[in-house]
């Protein structure tokens, strides 16, 4: 069964008297372990799907269900559950807190998830673990590399082992090599921990690692192709 899947999503946001449309009819699904990649330009509709898949916006139309749950005809309270439990988020601006090192940004996420003490360091220690970062634990975020920031927050969006992976831009912000390293972690804990994984990009380097490319223009999937 698909971790997540869309069918004929359909978005639009009042604009004055009127109505834009930024998504129509889209439809996609992600398998447990698979990694595909979502590309189009600037204003294409990309980070408004990431956002409707990931439990932050609703749709005008359609449905969504991620890791088995439908989440469209949830109310409020049971989106932001669905979110919490399965979904982990990577974000180009990295979102970390600069007064906390790096494991207590990491172990904050599982606070907010309801995991705390010795419980939340450990699994926190071994997510820092799993994305290189052993040797860097009690580093703040200034005196991290961009790479290592997004590790930092590859790592948040870890734990608690969500089934799904969405991210957005994560090579935007980083050199070329930094980009190919943190593009090869996320395929390499994706396909061992069977997550879904589906990055929103405008960077052709993310195709090294991908399983599938979709592409959309105009609020459409207009393309898929495999890699």
């Amino acid at each position: 069964m698909a971790s997540i899947v869309a069918e004929n999503v359909s978005k639009s946001f009042r604009q004055g008297r009127e109505f834009v449309h930024v998504l129509e009819d889209v439809s996609l699904s992600v398998d447990p372990g698979e990694v595909v990649a979502l590309e189009g330009p600037s204003g294409s509709g990309k980070t408004t799907l990431l956002s409707i898949l990931g439990c932050i916006l609703t749709p005008s139309k359609g449905r969504v269900v991620i890791d088995g749950h439908e989440v469209l005809a949830s109310d409020g309270s049971k989106l932001a559950e669905v979110r919490k439990r399965f979904i982990g988020f990577v974000f180009q601006q990295y979102n970390l807190f600069a007064a906390l090192s790096a494991l207590e940004n990491v172990e904050l996420a599982l606070n907010i998830k309801g995991v705390r003490g010795p419980r939340a360091r450990q699994a926190a220690q071994k997510a820092l673990e799993d994305v290189g970062l052993g040797d860097r634990m009690g580093f703040l975020p200034r005196d991290l590399s961009g790479g290592q920031k997004q590790r930092v927050a590859i790592a948040r969006a870890l734990v608690g082992s969500p089934s799904v992976l969405l991210a957005d831009e994560p090579t935007a912000n980083v050199d070329s090599r930094a980009g190919q390293a943190i593009l090869e972690i996320f395929r390499t804990l994706a396909k061992r921990d069977a997550r879904a994984l589906l990055i929103v990009t405008h960077d052709p380097q993310v195709r090294t690692v991908t399983d599938r490319v979709l592409c959309i223009r105009d609020g459409r999937l207009t393309s898929e192709s495999g890699t």
